[in-house]
């Protein structure tokens, strides 16, 4: 297995070394198509392999024009099969942290919370990515608060990296009467306001940790962008009376999470280079938004 492992991880790198390449070679076709749709000449530079690139277009389609990437090959088996995930902290957990890894496991279908013990992170990935997980989720604590959470994808990654805030559990919520039961259909999502690049990369990441819900399913989780802190909300919901009166009831838990590094990697992997990360300078410039 471990063998496997290796030839899987050095073919992965492989395939991202090519990438350079295939971007120089698709910028090529995309000059040479657009000088003949246009009618205007071959650039200078392209002449001597105007006719391979030309016989190379005339055989592409739809599917294989624009050149993939790692992050295609990341999640490229994730509508075939449903999520699988481990739920961990990290070492000699408080009772407030254990408590919210519970929440959590209920908030993720599918998922399985471990004791930590004495395992460390290379340990815990390659077990599980060894028994076909998809993910990963640690769960780190200050002084009995839960302040941060990574989400590492198997089994080559990314890691994303996200602070918490204002973290409220179930028991926690004071109008207990108000609190739904807790639902184990697969919920809805909502993902607002993640209209950039880095912003659509982080719900992708987010969303391949659901499966597919029902149509008919009245459970609903909000990831919602705003300046750059992500609030999260668990509702269920019913119907009463007319098609437009709903009843919507809390089940938490609820946070703010706030994200400040992804990693093309899995968190074991420290030589793994960085996608993004927030510079303290970042913080000064009030005006600009990252994820929407």
């Amino acid at each position: 297995m471990l063998r496997r492992n290796v030839r899987l991880r050095r073919e992965y790198l492989y395939r991202k070394s090519l990438e350079g390449k295939e971007r120089l070679l698709y910028e090529k076709k995309r000059k040479i198509r657009e000088a003949l749709e246009e009618g205007k000449p071959i650039p200078t530079e392209l002449r001597n392999e105007e006719a391979a690139l030309r016989q190379e277009i005339d055989l592409e389609d739809e599917h294989t024009a624009v050149p993939r990437s790692t992050i295609d090959d990341e999640y490229a088996n994730a509508t075939h099969r449903n999520p699988k995930i481990i739920l961990t902290t990290s070492r000699d957990p408080s009772a407030p942290l254990i408590q919210f890894v519970k929440e959590l496991t209920l908030v993720f279908p599918n998922a399985e919370r471990m004791n930590r013990g004495g395992q460390v992170i290379s340990e815990i990935i390659e077990t599980y990515r060894s028994h076909d997980y998809t993910d990963v989720i640690v769960a780190h604590e200050h002084r009995g608060v839960p302040t941060g959470i990574t989400i590492s994808h198997l089994p080559f990654g990314p890691s994303a990296y996200f602070t918490l805030s204002n973290v409220v559990t179930r028991h926690d919520i004071k109008d207990k009467k108000a609190i739904g039961k807790m639902s184990e259909a697969y919920p809805h999502l909502i993902l607002d306001n993640f209209s950039t690049k880095l912003g659509q990369r982080t719900a992708n990441i987010l969303k391949h940790l659901f499966p597919v819900p029902k149509v008919d399913t009245k459970r609903i989780i909000t990831f919602a962008n705003k300046l750059d802190e992500i609030s999260f909300r668990h509702h269920v919901y019913e119907k009463r009376g007319g098609p437009k009166s709903v009843d919507l009831k809390e089940i938490g838990p609820r946070f703010e999470m706030k994200l400040y590094k992804i990693k093309l990697g899995t968190m074991d992997q420290e030589e793994a280079p960085l996608e993004w990360i927030s510079r303290p300078y970042m913080n000064t410039a009030k005006k600009q938004k990252f994820l929407g």
